[in-house]
């Protein structure tokens, strides 16, 4: 069986557990305050262009959404999203666990705009009885998104400019980033000048576990490590998030290896097209979509895993290639050879 239902299936890049060996038994401080995160976090900054930025190290995507909009709201606020965003369909309520409403809104392919949130906020003070209602206290979305469509450089310019003007913290969730750099026209150094907070995802891009939250807004920087360590994420052995960043941040290694995922992906999606096969979504990057019927399923099904996604028309029902950075090409030559046979 050859999975593709997921980008986190394998361990971690040879380079990292080969420095996890080496290291292995060194002595260090703990909490993220040995030399290996104090390296990754300047690696960051510079790959970022932003040296004032605050550089922290979590566990995983769920924890780092939780701590960063838990950090951020106070208790009669919410957090705008769309409403397929990761942290209102699939978090198990981690955000309403916190006593925060995630506040969803309609969106086109898993994006929100600029004027869906000047529009929210402006409803929501035009309403008489605001004082009764969630408030609005910042902004959350995924780049890529849950259906792997891409903010355009200009989309995520006027959602920047709308949050600014309204006083609203942008929060990017980046557990993909990788992926999404690799395949858009947004840069590390765009995220960085155009959001409040956003994390390098690694859990999914080639490390065993973790994710670097950047917080690039002063206002923000203040006190985040006792939100980090209320909520169960101060790593003891914190080094072992930091010697994994500060790999995947050397010598171009985090674009070079989440390159190959979207390059397998559009590979994919290129079979699918030759065989006739409509896409759900314009996705660019490592989740593809292809729509397909219950016999072409359960034909993929005896050799490939892959995700049920939901019902498009007809007889077809949208599932999810998704590739890796360390998918093959000999794994993506035995999916196009069984695409070509449905």
């Amino acid at each position: 069986m050859i999975r593709f239902e997921c980008d986190y299936s394998e361990g971690a890049h040879e380079k990292i557990m080969q420095r996890l060996m080496k290291t292995n038994y060194e002595q260090t401080v703990g909490y993220s305050e040995d030399p290996y995160c104090a390296s990754a976090r300047e690696k960051i900054k510079a790959a970022c262009d932003c040296p004032d930025a605050a550089v922290h190290f979590l566990v995983g995507g769920t924890q780092a959404n939780a701590t960063v909009i838990g950090s951020i709201l106070r208790p009669h606020q919410g957090v705008l999203s769309a409403a397929s965003g990761h942290i209102n369909v699939h978090e198990t309520g981690a955000i309403e666990a916190l006593g925060h409403k995630v506040l969803g809104l309609p969106h086109k392919d898993g994006k929100i705009s600029a004027q869906q949130v000047r529009d929210y906020v402006a409803a929501h003070y035009a309403d008489g009885s605001f004082e009764h209602i969630v408030q609005p206290g910042m902004v959350y979305i995924s780049h890529p998104t849950e259906m792997g469509t891409l903010y355009t450089l200009q989309e995520l310019t006027e959602l920047s400019q709308a949050c600014r003007e309204l006083n609203l913290p942008l929060f990017v969730d980046g557990a993909r980033l990788g992926y999404g750099l690799a395949a858009g026209e947004v840069t590390l150094r765009d995220m960085a000048r155009l959001a409040d907070v956003f994390y390098i995802g690694g859990t999914k891009c080639g490390a065993l576990f973790g994710e670097a939250v950047v917080i690039t807004a002063k206002a923000l920087q203040k006190d985040f490590r006792y939100h980090i360590k209320q909520r169960g994420g101060m790593l003891a052995k914190g080094r072992l998030l930091g010697l994994q960043f500060d790999t995947l941040f050397t010598d171009g290694l985090y674009e070079k290896i989440t390159g190959n995922a979207a390059r397998q992906a559009l590979r994919i999606r290129a079979a699918f097209e030759k065989k006739g096969v409509k896409m759900h979504f314009d996705s660019p990057t490592n989740q593809q979509f292809p729509e397909l019927t219950q016999a072409q399923m359960d034909a993929l099904s005896r050799d490939f895993s892959f995700t049920y996604w939901e019902k498009a028309e007809g007889e077809y029902h949208a599932v999810r290639f998704c590739t890796s950075w360390a998918t093959k090409d000999e794994s993506v030559d035995q999916l196009i050879a069984a695409i070509e046979k449905l």
